[in-house]
């Protein structure tokens, strides 16, 4: 490769490097702050999982490093792209962050005695209060993007500040099976209802929403429960790839592909897998 920039540990290498990519890659060129939005979080749920898989194995530590380096990617592009629109530069990001963490630290920059971390994170909150009192405010203002699902339970969390919740958990679970009930009453026919082809966009559209009153129903029997409905999807999600990642390994070893393997089969490793991780917790 001729003209190539040699990798070094200078940020302000990096920003010329991101300057070459915007100036000659096509894909690089094509991308606004819109279109990068996608990736962002993208990448932050595959560093999420990376730091959840972190076993201290040298390849665990080079997927941290590179799905860190990811995110910082993003970082830097979404800069470079205001640096464009001549609004800000990633120097005025990183001076904007320091003065933010100075700001909100007084127990270590300034005179404060703050002794527990439930003291920081109260003089935190109060200091962003402060900071946020001239911004147009709404009960709901404070609850910021995320997930869908961290976004349910946090304006769950906020409405029952106010006492908009149930009382108990037998009324949250009364709403679940209302709102189940909901969804099995516009689907057309149970043993068809897979087959979205068969379906108007009508059909769908109505059953998009009574499914989303369900998760938003089963998030809320999480909340009741002190559960965090994001982290127990997410070890769910890495439970079901390592039982997947055993029945794959059982395919393999049959000489077989998926394909040519059953459905019972497949079950048959699949309990193994099960059984393996109650026996391994």
């Amino acid at each position: 490769m001729t003209n190539c920039p040699k990798p070094t540990n200078d940020f302000q290498d990096l920003l010329q490097l991101m300057a070459i990519l915007r100036a000659k890659c096509p894909w690089d060129k094509k991308q606004t702050n819109d279109s990068l939005l996608k990736y962002a979080v993208e990448e932050v749920f595959e560093l999420v999982e990376a730091v959840k898989n972190d076993d201290n194995t040298a390849f665990a530590t080079s997927e941290i490093k590179g799905e860190l380096g990811d995110v910082l990617l993003q970082v830097i592009f979404h800069a470079h792209l205001y640096q464009e629109q001549e609004r800000f530069d990633i120097g005025e990001v990183i001076c904007a962050l320091q003065e933010k963490l100075i700001r909100r630290h007084p127990h270590v920059f300034d005179a404060e005695n703050l002794k527990t971390d439930e003291d920081v994170k109260k003089r935190w909150d109060e200091i962003k209060a402060f900071e946020n009192q001239h911004k147009p405010k709404r009960l709901l203002s404070d609850v910021k993007a995320g997930t869908a699902l961290t976004q349910a339970q946090n304006l769950q969390k906020k409405a029952s500040e106010v006492n908009f919740d149930w009382q108990n958990l037998e009324g949250v679970l009364g709403k679940l099976d209302e709102e189940i009930a909901e969804l099995k009453a516009v689907l057309p026919d149970l043993s068809f209802c897979h087959k979205t082809d068969k379906l108007t966009n009508e059909q769908k559209q109505k059953i998009s929403d009574e499914l989303g009153d369900c998760l938003f129903a089963l998030v809320n029997v999480a909340r009741h429960l002190s559960v965090d409905g994001e982290m127990a999807l997410q070890d769910t999600i890495a439970k079901f790839r390592r039982r997947f990642a055993y029945v794959e390994e059982k395919i393999n070893q049959s000489g077989k592909t998926f394909e040519q393997s059953t459905l019972e089969q497949m079950d048959v490793y699949w309990e193994q897998a099960k059984k393996y991780d109650k026996n391994h917790p």
